[in-house]
């Protein structure tokens, strides 16, 4: 694809978004006479989704795609020889953008088929171009690739929000690379970390997932030009010559496959793809959406785990969501703050996170070389599972690029649980001063117990360390040293920075032409 086509694209997908939100906002009639604040809207649209990706899958896009490769299909048939002239590309280019959804709408009553449709209603603004519109295709043809390139754009788009998510985690990594915390295991106070090393944990997983969706991106092949059964006998039956001896009929089909072959290959080029699936039937093979669903379903799990991690270190008021002027918490209690943006970005990944199963049992269930039970749900899964990814990746950029952090709070909960937490280093001391590891260890066992029952039965400080200083078999520990917190935080500094320096430094430089996103939270 051009970089004016995509230059234009982008503009178009701005343009088509406003026109959505206005429609919605007010009570504009529809086509079928009902105002638009009758019908329901989905809110992946009107609440989540970026302007962008929703113009990307919208009625007028989808169209335009068909239209595309309706005329890269007669440009590669007349550059192939077949009789196509010049006027008729013309016009075909001409009225590549004259989308009239209403009349195409209108086609489609009448046909009951949306495809036909929209190719009568082509060759409406075309017509000197309507005998050779849709030569030797069937449907798929034109859809299938259309909706591989519209995938495409998708998976760039989820690509663009995963690399600035990555890069705004590694920065917070960075920030607080050394900024020590309670650690916690089956959500119990353990051995301390730091907050940089817990954004480090969760970047990595994200850049898990933006290797997979670049992967996808670039591996993603366009069907190919290929008939009703995936054959391109309409194709060969096009390109071939009239002739009866049978030699001459062999080195004819040579001859009409090549054409064929090379017919194809320039659709796939003019629509911007490098590979084309090598056998397909009437569709590709629908275990390509169940492999972009399976993606998809990834990075949900990985925004999951970050807001609810975020949503748990709320609760112990270590971090919070950045807070807009005006926001309101709860209708009835004033004073809360709640991570409301953690918690949509949790419920949009579960959803994902469900989709992609019903693109695993679609792809199960075609029979032989296609049945039209995947259309119906692919048109609902494909399109809503990019929204909700697109829409729960904005609000971790968000909160990633805002996140509150309250150090004070947690180095009072560090203070309370150190003595607790700082057993094993007394222990490891006191045996390497010549003490007996096991009795060590028995002793340790019963001064914890009795300064737990004290803080958690009759809700006291924490003696343990005064307790652990007047038994004179510890009298060798240099406390100071014990419960000194930078002690234990380990090598968790230094793994951020190794992180920061081999992984996230090369990444940087790979996807340096990728623009700064940023994200459109109106709710």
């Amino acid at each position: 694809m051009s970089l004016v086509w995509r230059f234009k694209l982008a503009d178009r997908w701005k343009r088509s978004a406003a026109k959505t939100r206005r429609r919605v906002a007010t009570d504009r009639p529809t086509s079928r006479g009902a105002a638009a604040g009758d019908h329901y809207v989905s809110p992946l649209v009107m609440r989540n989704a970026s302007p962008e990706m929703a113009a990307l899958f919208s009625p007028r896009c989808r169209a335009l795609t068909w239209r595309r490769v309706w005329l890269a299909l007669a440009e590669a048939q007349r550059e192939a020889g077949l009789p196509i002239t010049t006027t008729q590309i013309r016009a075909l280019r001409a009225g590549l953008e004259k989308i009239d959804l209403a009349a195409a709408a209108r086609h489609e009553r009448r046909t009951r088929h949306d495809l036909m449709a929209h190719l009568h209603a082509y060759a409406d603004v075309a017509p000197i171009a309507r005998p050779v519109l849709h030569l030797g295709a069937t449907s798929m043809d034109i859809v299938d690739n259309a909706d591989l390139w519209l995938m495409r754009e998708a998976l760039r788009r989820v690509r663009d929000w995963l690399l600035n998510v990555v890069v705004a985690l590694a920065d917070l990594a960075k920030k607080y690379r050394d900024l020590p915390c309670v650690g916690f295991t089956h959500y119990q106070p353990a051995q301390p970390t730091t907050l940089g090393k817990r954004a480090a944990l969760w970047c990595w997983d994200f850049l898990g997932d933006l290797e997979e969706i670049d992967r996808l991106e670039r591996g993603l092949a366009f069907r190919g030009i290929r008939g009703a059964t995936g054959t391109q006998a309409s194709f060969l039956q096009l390109a071939g010559d009239e002739t009866t001896q049978q030699r001459a009929r062999d080195r004819a089909l040579d001859r009409a496959a090549r054409r064929v072959e090379r017919i194809e290959t320039a659709v796939a080029k003019k629509l911007g793809f490098e590979r084309i699936e090598p056998v397909t039937g009437q569709t590709y093979s629908r275990k390509t959406d169940g492999r972009v669903m399976a993606a998809l379903a990834g990075v949900a799990a990985s925004v999951h785990k970050f807001a609810n991690d975020v949503r748990l270190l709320a609760n112990l008021r270590e971090v919070a969501e950045p807070f807009e002027r005006g926001q309101v918490g709860s209708s009835a209690m004033p004073y809360k703050r709640n991570p409301m943006l953690c918690e949509r970005a949790t419920g949009l990944s579960r959803f994902v996170i469900c989709l992609s199963q019903s693109a695993w049992q679609t792809a199960a269930e075609q029979w032989l070389e296609r049945t039209l039970d995947d259309s119906s749900n692919k048109r609902l899964i494909v399109p809503e599972a990019f929204l909700a990814t697109d829409g729960m990746l904005q609000i971790v950029l968000h909160v990633s690029r805002g996140l509150v952090v309250f150090p004070r709070v947690m180095r009072a909960r560090l203070e309370a649980e150190l003595p607790f937490l700082a057993t094993e280093a007394v222990m490891m001391a006191a045996a390497k001063a010549g003490g007996d590891r096991q009795s060590l260890h028995e002793r340790l066992r019963g001064h914890a117990l009795a300064a737990a029952k004290r803080v958690y039965e009759q809700g006291a400080a924490n003696d343990l360390p005064e307790r652990l200083r007047r038994d004179e078999v510890f009298a060798d520990v240099s406390w100071d040293e014990v419960f000194d917190v930078k002690r234990h935080i380990g090598l968790a500094p230094r793994q951020v920075d190794s992180f920061l320096g081999d992984v996230i430094g090369p990444l940087r430089k790979r996807f340096s032409r990728v623009p700064r996103m940023r994200p459109r939270i109106d709710v």
